[in-house]
């Protein structure tokens, strides 16, 4: 068998002069779950610094302006087309603002760790969605994918140690399982809308509508801005707005617009995985046997739908 370059061997793999769509969709999507696994535990820090409306605003202001002032400087600013709008105000309104609202208000309460794993529980709402109304073929791999992991979610949020009794611990959680069903909604209109947009040109509309909704929303329900303007308060913005709101917003609603919607709702449950690990690192949280066969069971589950997929 002959030896083949690297470059040839990304043509014969691929096609083309290198990865194909399909390939750099899988790329960005990888990235972006890791970015977004120490996205929790850095929201977790933040909150010292900041009430959770406020915070929500600065996330999305400081990520739209990054995307505003590179489309402009590259003039590459897209002007949205009436087709547009139901899009930008979907992921604006619902994926952006009220799932990072619910997930800031829930991590008052709850663990970093614990709210990762309940808000991407998407999986539970996607799938039965997609092959219900949009007749999504789902085969053996992609369904044995999915049971693993969400087999996975269950064993790292260990139900039986959850103190029911407490009110305000319960309400956190209904948060989060209420944010995980709003975004796959957004993932489902994302792989089945009109729109002839890319996530990119759209991101910075959508992170406009989330901050213009959420500054009166945050000062009449937390009074005048209230962050600390720290050090440590910045560059927590500047992880949470350029990297974890600007990059992975694009990454991963751009895969949606390539990948099955089954396949991006599973491969995400990596998200909660890697949050735990550097809620672990970051925050002192401990490595239990649950984080362990859970992540086992989720990884599994990646491996298969990823399979059924190549």
């Amino acid at each position: 068998m002959s030896k083949l370059m690297p470059s040839e061997y990304l043509r014969s793999r691929f096609g083309g002069d290198g990865l194909s769509t399909k390939s750099k969709a899988l790329i960005t999507l990888f990235i972006a779950i890791v970015i977004w696994g120490g996205n929790w535990p850095v929201m977790k820090l933040g909150l010292d610094h900041i009430t959770p409306l406020w915070f929500s605003m600065v996330r999305f202001a400081l990520g739209g302006a990054v995307l505003f002032v590179f489309q402009i400087a590259t003039k590459s600013l897209y002007i949205p087309k009436k087709r547009d709008i139901a899009l930008i105000g979907s992921i604006g309104l619902i994926q952006m603002m009220t799932f990072t609202v619910l997930g800031s208000l829930a991590m008052t309460t709850v663990d970093a760790g614990r709210s990762a794993i309940l808000a991407y529980t998407t999986t539970l709402w996607v799938l039965p969605l997609s092959v219900l109304f949009f007749r999504e073929p789902l085969s053996k791999k992609p369904l044995l994918g999915t049971l693993l992991g969400l087999t996975g979610v269950i064993v790292l949020f260990n139900p039986f140690s959850f103190d029911w009794g407490d009110k305000e611990v319960v309400i956190a959680n209904g948060f989060l399982l209420i944010a995980a069903l709003g975004w796959s909604l957004c993932i489902l209109h994302l792989r089945h809308a009109k729109s002839k947009a890319t996530a990119y040109q759209l991101a910075p509309w959508q992170m406009l509508v989330a901050t213009v909704m959420l500054i009166p929303i945050a000062y009449r329900v937390e009074g005048v801005f209230t962050g600390d303007g720290s050090m440590s308060f910045w560059q927590i913005c500047f992880y949470l707005g350029p990297l974890a709101t600007a990059f992975c917003f694009c990454a991963v609603n751009g895969a949606s617009q390539q990948l099955s919607s089954t396949f991006i709702s599973t491969t995400m449950l990596a998200v909660p995985v890697t949050g735990l690990i550097f809620s672990c690192l970051l925050l002192g949280e401990a490595v239990t046997a649950p984080l362990v066969i859970g992540t086992l069971f989720i990884c599994g589950g990646i491996f298969y739908v990823i399979r059924s997929n190549a």
